[in-house]
């Protein structure tokens, strides 16, 4: 009884840390939402002209990129909503198992990021005056609010680059506390991934020694 308990607190923390993830990241689009112009108009600078807050609104996926269909709205709201379960039991799952701890907070990272950018994309075109263009219902076709504005690098790209060699580009992308949260999750994934999945030694160690008794 007692183990079974403190299973199940291993696992609720990670979802704390979700719901912690969901709390900041939609106060601060509500806070962007109702207390910031839209556009270049609200623009408020942080640290000189690389990195500011700008309201902007994403009907699509990241970097403003949409699904080419008339129901492309639809279908990637309700595919985040799959994703979402699919990540929350996969925790549980893996909580349960005694994973890495390192990965599962990363795991729960990454789901409040997917819930918290759920949330726009179901309830913005039906709970705040945002409209979501080519719907027959604002249900489920809620446009994701961005903020953190970074901008990388603009100007003109040299000659040899191919393509868009000659032409201005600028590289500046416009995100989300929820987006931050998915990235840091999925960064950390890979850069600590030996740690978090470690290889089994003793197969290793054990090779030679096997390898010289068949001798």
């Amino acid at each position: 009884m007692q183990d079974s308990q403190q299973k199940s607190q291993d696992f609720y923390k990670y979802y704390l840390v979700s719901l912690l993830v969901i709390g900041i990241d939609q106060a601060v689009k509500l806070g962007v939402h109702f207390n910031m112009e839209y556009g270049a108009a609200g623009e408020i600078k942080i640290f000189g002209d690389w990195f500011k807050l700008y309201y902007i609104r994403n009907p699509g996926m990241a970097f403003g990129m949409e699904l080419g269909h008339q129901y492309g709205k639809l279908m990637l709201s309700v595919f985040r909503l799959f994703a979402m379960f699919a990540i929350a039991y996969y925790l549980r799952y893996l909580a349960i198992r005694h994973t890495h701890k390192g990965f599962l907070y990363c795991l729960a990272l990454i789901l409040g990021g997917a819930v918290g950018n759920l949330v726009d994309s179901i309830f913005y075109g039906v709970w705040l005056d945002i409209p979501a263009p080519n719907a027959s219902t604002p249900w489920f076709h809620g446009q994701v609010v961005d903020m953190l504005y970074v901008d990388l690098w603009q100007g003109i790209l040299p000659d040899w680059v191919p393509i868009w060699g000659g032409e201005f580009f600028s590289f500046w992308p416009i995100f989300n506390i929820a987006d931050s949260a998915i990235f840091v999750g999925v960064v950390a994934i890979l850069i600590f991934q030996n740690t978090f999945f470690p290889q089994p030694k003793d197969a290793e160690s054990n090779a030679p020694a096997e390898k010289k008794e068949t001798e």
